[in-house]
């Protein structure tokens, strides 16, 4: 993979976070300041702290806010900044039945033990607009797969791609089980074919680094997809291990003696395991465990999991 930085328009900031929290992109106009994306609840006084630097708006308005798509890692923030600027929020026009119905098991909030507050919305965006933010235009495309009603914004004059979570350096967020929602895996595909139809010179995706080898970028997340399209319990298993390295992001350790009950009270990992494993709390706890070990995501200290 290329070392060298992309370069981007000087009105293009982006904020590198974490895997908690999305990146924030800044995009500085003369008729007002956009932001993609507002990272996790637990980041938001930094997120806010993030846009009053000289870096970000400093003390400006901020114009609107606008969601790629509605996971926690990306709007978990939306309800602190709109307290904070007063700006309107534009999420995916796929995405606002859900956040109207604040249903926490869709929104995979406390179904995969994660949290957002509660924000209303101003404006829905559709695939096939064209927006003007930071003096550039930006094309909306739907990019279905991790979320089904995600979006991407794509700048053809300079052309960059926001991603979210469609594509990173490395792959993508993670997807649904074919037995889960049988749309997912196809429209992955679909989403990336799209995708390498539109001669990217730089991805800004929601997480890593901005990256301009966009071309190794897609071999990888099609190879993921083809590994994925051929097994369902390879899928299901990165799912549940996503969802836990977040929650150890989140809450910084879990106790693992309380491991098998948490597997069992946390509904995807109880649902999941029931569908694909059929493993006693313990076996998948233990399990889930070791494979975060292996890949030296999490390790074991004094009785506890934490993040490696």
């Amino acid at each position: 993979m290329s070392g060298i930085a992309p370069t981007l328009p000087p009105q293009v900031r982006v904020f590198v976070r974490d895997w908690l929290s999305s990146n924030n992109i800044l995009l500085k106009g003369r008729e007002g300041h956009v932001l993609i994306d507002s990272g996790y609840a637990r980041h938001a006084p930094l997120t806010l702290a993030l846009l009053a630097t000289p870096q970000g708006i400093g003390a400006a308005a901020l114009a609107r806010l606008v969601n790629t798509h509605c996971h926690s890692d990306h709007m978990g923030g939306n309800a602190a900044i709109k307290a904070r600027y007063g700006c309107p929020i534009a999420l995916p026009d796929g995405e606002a039945p859900l956040i109207d119905a604040w249903d926490e098991n869709t929104l995979l909030l406390a179904y995969a033990d994660q949290r957002a507050d509660r924000f209303a919305y101003d404006e829905v965006i559709r695939a096939g607009e064209t927006h003007v933010w930071g003096d550039l235009e930006w094309q909306a495309l739907a990019a279905p797969g991790h979320d089904m009603g995600a979006l991407v914004f794509f700048n053809p004059e300079h052309r960059i791609l926001v991603s979210g979570d469609a594509l990173w350096a490395n792959g993508y967020g993670f997807v649904m089980p074919r037995e889960v929602d049988a749309r997912a895996i196809p429209a992955t595909r679909a989403t990336l074919e799209m995708l390498a139809a539109l001669e990217l010179r730089v991805v800004i995706p929601g997480h890593g680094e901005p990256f301009a080898d966009v071309g190794a970028a897609l071999e990888r997340a099609f190879a993921r997809t083809a590994a994925f399209e051929a097994d369902s319990l390879r899928v299901a298993r990165h799912a549940l291990k996503v969802v836990l390295t977040f929650a150890l992001l989140d809450q910084r350790r879990l106790p693992l003696s309380d491991m098998p009950a948490y597997v069992e009270r946390i509904g995807i990992y109880r649902d999941f395991n029931a569908r694909f494993f059929r493993l006693s709390p313990s076996e998948l706890a233990n399990r889930l465990v070791a494979e975060l070990e292996k890949v030296h995501a999490a390790r074991r200290e004094d009785g506890w999991l934490v993040p490696a």
